[in-house]
């Protein structure tokens, strides 16, 4: 199993993961066109999906859908509502495959898990995908980390995070009005790195081989802050090496394969 970010922030989010020939694209918020040459870039065809799973409908995580599926046309998997609230966006003919948020199901091999998390979206999700050794988790765009998602995320071998703003930084911003800052601190808003770093306390164990965050704000964060706070962190409790990385709006990451089997704690 391996996976790569091909794009992460307020412009479009997008994730690729294979394992075996299985293909899953999690979410699309890039242009149709910047989403086939950032997968041509790693190597997979776009004709090649087997399935694009959407974490919520907002403009940064589907917004190349229509033009995508016009060539590539692939199922699509969300939520009821949020497969309600993108087609009528017009996107024109599509597969759609729907679940409950907190239900199991299969996409091939692999088990797909999804659970409820809190955004100013219809009906919000994150993921882990699993097969029999690896367990991937991707939480993005959640303003609080609730005890059922900690729940959801242990046991895993890598995992995909929003770190969207330094607490500090946020309240320095002069570009933001206080009503955005206020939504973007809200329950239904944003990750901040103090949050992501109470979850990585609650989660982190010594099978969780990398962590890539994304969605990071580029007025309101830095990779290096985020690098550096972290890394603190899993050597404070005792997790020294799991690789950390920071995902970017501009390009693509390098592929990050799962190495490490996950054992129950």
């Amino acid at each position: 199993m391996k996976f790569a970010v091909l794009g992460s922030g307020s412009s479009g989010n997008s994730t690729i993961l294979v394992c075996g020939n299985t293909r899953i694209l999690i979410d699309a918020g890039l242009s149709a066109k910047q989403l086939c040459l950032r997968l041509a870039s790693i190597g997979i065809d776009p004709a090649s999906l087997s399935a694009i799973l959407l974490t919520h409908e907002h403009g940064d995580h589907t917004r190349g859908l229509r033009n995508f599926l016009k060539k590539h046309p692939t199922p699509i998997y969300a939520t009821p509502e949020t497969a309600h609230v993108v087609r009528e966006q017009n996107i024109g003919e599509a597969i759609w495959k729907t679940f409950d948020a907190g239900q199991i199901f299969p996409i091939d091999h692999l088990s797909i898990e999804s659970f409820a998390i809190q955004h100013d979206a219809v009906d919000p999700v994150g993921f882990v995908v699993a097969n029999d050794s690896h367990r991937f988790g991707l939480l993005s765009d959640a303003g609080q980390v609730t005890s059922s998602v900690k729940l959801r995320l242990k046991n895993l071998s890598a995992l995909f995070v929003e770190a969207n703003y330094d607490e500090e930084l946020l309240e320095m911003d002069t570009k933001r009005p206080w009503s955005i800052k206020q939504r973007i601190a809200s329950r239904h808003g944003h990750l901040s790195n103090t949050q992501v770093e109470e979850l990585l306390r609650e989660i982190s164990h010594p099978d969780l081989s990398q962590i890539v965050f994304g969605h990071l704000s580029s007025d309101c964060n830095c990779p290096q802050k985020v690098t550096t706070r972290f890394q603190a962190c899993l050597l404070e409790i005792g997790h020294p090496h799991t690789a950390l990385h920071c995902a970017s709006q501009a390009e693509t990451t390098p592929w990050f394969e799962i190495a490490a089997p996950f054992r129950l704690i």
